[in-house]
């Protein structure tokens, strides 16, 4: 039966433009991760209403309904509710219910209606909207897509206290506001809800409403949806509604052949740090400790430290005149990613793509820095990079005689109020950054390919002085690796 719908699925994601699944926002589930979700639900007994919003081909429910029929969820009966908004899936749904039509004890509505609005109207009890009873059961895989702020969604949304920027966390909330008590939802999403201020408000609705009890993370990036090319770093999440917060278990396989299959429980408070008042969600993915967990010497916030972080200002685009190929009389120089090779910066580059240098001028003045000894961060790392934080050093040297320095908008520039900071704190920051203990630490709240000036804000430093230290033995020592950096900042703040 399964095998039958995921040839379906194969067939429906090729026979379908890029363009509409963008559009939609909506990718179809592989029948193994939707069998892996079906099998997070606890075996419950009675009335079962099963939510299965974004249904595509019916995948997911069909998962959950095999569990049902072969005797591993003892329910009475299944109502089901499939919300999916594009009418030429809506065959194939009904081909996939059908297999179940003999079954006295089922029953299914398939709902073409957008699915925001239709929960937000039975929310709030709307005089023309319909009205649907609780859920107790949710099993989604959400459309993914931005909200602008004042669109239509995001104002129905508000209307019931939701404030959010993608669809998906949208689905999710809407699924939960209307759950029993005890209820229990799976969804599978992007990673992305679990940092950055954009989704503080839908984490805190979480928290509000329910307990986090699993989450599965996939270890690479392209392979849980690679049929239709989605980068985008997915998360398998059960939450319970109403429940009473306690340990989560936290999974993890390379991809969705579930090989290399982990499982490890954990505290809350390792998922959600108690003293963090963002309330990043956290996946840690074995039980040993990060250092950065571990040690009270890492608890300063940026701010502390009179450092600030910035995206770098100069946008290239729309500099565009303003650009040179090669450094000139009324330059100064220009930094992008592909100037930096390891910790150390590399200018001019002849015959780089990206020009060397911006003209100084009064069009381009205000998005320059004096030159002086900066850390710098790169914004995007590569799809499967190791690392996803990496830091460099700004060395003026360098650059000669330039007074000014450009950074292109794909840096990230830790800075003294637009200004250099000390050489050996320049240097420390460069090298706590490139720790491995930071980068399974950010690994563990970011599920983005990006790093963003506002997570590297909000992460926690060593001390200033101890940062200054750390500077102060990297000048004295040549190139330095990883065993060298780790087992340093091992000394400098335990």
């Amino acid at each position: 039966m399964l095998s039958a719908i995921e040839e379906n699925r194969r067939q429906v994601s090729r026979n379908t433009e890029a363009k509409k699944k963008s559009r939609l926002g909506q990718f179809l589930t592989p029948q193994r991760i939707a069998v892996f979700m079906a099998s997070l639900f606890s075996d419950q007994s009675g009335h079962c209403r099963l939510l299965d919003a974004g249904a595509g081909i019916g995948s997911l429910s069909a998962a959950f309904l095999e569990r049902w029929t072969a005797g591993e969820l003892h329910f009475d009966d299944v109502d089901l509710v499939a919300f999916e908004i594009d009418p030429t899936l809506h065959p194939n749904l009904c081909h996939t219910f059908r297999q179940y039509a003999s079954l006295d004890n089922f029953r299914v509505r398939i709902i073409g209606d957008d699915f925001i609005h239709a929960s937000v109207g039975s929310l709030t009890g709307d005089l023309f909207s319909h009205s649907f009873p609780p859920y107790t059961h949710a099993i989604l895989n959400p459309p993914y897509k931005k909200l602008n702020s004042f669109s239509a969604h995001r104002l129905a949304l508000r209307r019931v206290g939701i404030e959010t920027v993608n669809l998906y966390s949208a689905f999710v909330a809407l699924a939960l506001a209307q759950m029993t008590p005890g209820g229990q939802l799976v969804a599978i999403i992007p990673r992305s809800f679990c940092n950055g201020p954009y989704y503080r408000p839908f984490r805190d609705f979480i928290f509000a409403r329910a307990a986090i009890r699993h989450m599965h993370l996939f270890e690479s990036r392209s392979q849980a949806f690679k049929d239709d090319d989605v980068l985008q770093e997915n998360i398998i999440i059960l939450l319970e509604r109403g429940g009473r917060q306690g340990p989560v278990t936290v999974s993890a396989s390379t991809d969705d052949t579930f090989a290399r299959f982990s499982r490890h429980e954990h505290p809350f408070e390792r998922i959600v740090f108690p003293d963090d008042p963002e309330r990043f969600i956290h996946v840690p993915t074995s039980p040993d400790h990060n250092l950065i967990d571990l040690s009270p010497a890492i608890r300063h916030p940026l701010a502390d430290l009179g450092i600030k972080v910035s995206t770098g200002p100069v946008v290239d685009f729309r500099l565009k005149e303003h650009l040179r190929a090669m450094p000139g009389p009324g330059t100064v120089p220009l930094l992008y990613p592909g100037h930096f090779i390891g910790q150390a910066a590399a200018w001019p580059i002849a015959g780089m793509r990206k020009p060397n240098a911006i003209a100084r001028n009064a069009d381009t003045e205000k998005w320059l820095y004096p030159s002086g000894c900066y850390c710098v961060a790169r914004r995007f790392s590569a799809k499967e990079e190791k690392r996803r934080v990496v830091a460099s050093m700004v060395d003026p040297r360098i650059f000669g005689d330039a007074i000014m320095l450009g950074f292109e908008n794909h840096l990230n520039v830790f800075h003294d109020d637009r200004h250099g900071l000390p050489e050996p704190l320049a240097r420390g920051l460069v090298i706590y950054l490139n720790t491995t203990a930071v980068d399974e630490h950010f690994r563990r709240f970011n599920g983005h390919t990006q790093v963003n000036a506002t997570d590297l804000k909000l992460m926690k430093y060593p001390s200033r002085d101890a940062l200054i230290r750390l500077g102060m033995w990297a000048m004295r020592q040549g190139t330095l690796t990883q065993e060298q950096i780790d087992a340093k900042i091992g000394t400098l703040i335990t």
